[in-house]
Order: C-alpha cells, then sequence, then structure tokens
C-alpha cells in the first residue's frame, strides 16, 4: 500500500468519524439526564481528538513526498 493509498484510507476513516459526532450531538440535544450528557460529550471528545488525527495523518500522507511540503512536527521520527 503506498501512502496516497493509506491518505484515502484516512479520510474515508475522518468521514465515519464525522458521521458518528453528528449523530452523538443529535442525540446529546434530545437527553436530559445529566449522567447520559456526561458520557456522551466524553465519547465526542475522544471522537474529535481522533478525527483530528485521521485528517492530520490524511494531509501528511497524501503530500508525504511532495518537494517543499512542510511536515507535521507531531510525525517526525
Amino acid at each position: 500500500m503506498t501512502l496516497q493509498e493509506l491518505s484515502k484510507e484516512y479520510a474515508q476513516s475522518a468521514a465515519v468519524l464525522l458521521e458518528r459526532l453528528r449523530e452523538l450531538r443529535q442525540q446529546l440535544k434530545k437527553t436530559q439526564d445529566a449522567e447520559a450528557v456526561f458520557w456522551l460529550k466524553r465519547r465526542m471528545a475522544v471522537l474529535s481528538q481522533m478525527r483530528k488525527e485521521a485528517v492530520e495523518l490524511e494531509e501528511l500522507t497524501a503530500h508525504y513526498y511532495e518537494r517543499g511540503y512542510w511536515r507535521n512536527e507531531k510525525y517526525r521520527i
């Protein structure tokens, strides 16, 4: 698998995570239970971080071999 192909996989993963976040936001609007609200917000925070990382990795893998591309320091070895 090339990094270009991997980039597409990250993009698909980010899209799935975004859809799930939308579903959780809808549930949050309908929920009145304080404990359920807490757990929904916690799940949303984790999924948001996962989506952010997927988008960052998508960009990194899509442009990794381009000259002059500034790579994210977070993912340097």
